[in-house]
This record gives structure tokens, C-alpha cells and sequence, in this order.
């Protein structure tokens, strides 16, 4: 299994992740500034800034890209809710 990790850049922390991680479950352990208001990818109030190591991030489904499109996202941002790490190295930062 490959090794990942979650750099959170608003707190200064880094912890290393299963595969297939949300990005919002470990926001929620290690109390960066990522807020939700759900966690079904319809609010997008958990807009994140993906920093580095987009390529190691899920797909966006069709719901994250409506979503994101509703939301005039940048092309580095992902719902926090939605995207999961598949290995390597990420870093990101509350939208």
C-alpha cells in the first residue's frame, strides 16, 4: 500500500494517511480551518485550496465538478468533503 500525507498549511500539520482518506475527516482531527456544513458535496462551504499534489487526489465525481462550477472555483480547489488522498505527498489550505 502506498504511503500518503495530508500537509495541512493553515495549522503547520502533517500526518500520514491510509489511501483513500478524505480530506475532511483529517481536517476535523487535526482542527484546520476547513468548515462544512455537510458532507454530501451540495454546500460547498468546505472549498479547499489544493497546494501541492493535485495529481495524487481522487477524480472529482460529476456532483464535486457541479459543485465547484456553482461555486466559481479555481482549478485548484476541491470540496474537502469529496476528494480523498490516493498516496503521496498533499498539501492543501481552507479555501
Amino acid at each position: 500500500m502506498e504511503k500518503a500525507t495530508l500537509t495541512f498549511t493553515d495549522v503547520s500539520i502533517t500526518v500520514n494517511v491510509p489511501p483513500g482518506t478524505r480530506i475532511i475527516e483529517m481536517s476535523e482531527k487535526v482542527g484546520s480551518g476547513i468548515t462544512y456544513g455537510c458532507r454530501e458535496g451540495d454546500c460547498g462551504t468546505c472549498l479547499t485550496h489544493v497546494v501541492e499534489g493535485a495529481e495524487n487526489l481522487s477524480e472529482p465525481t460529476a456532483l464535486e465538478l457541479r459543485v465547484l462550477q456553482e461555486n466559481l472555483a479555481g482549478k485548484d480547489d476541491r470540496l474537502a468533503c469529496q476528494c480523498r488522498v490516493m498516496g503521496g505527498a498533499v498539501k492543501v489550505h481552507p479555501g
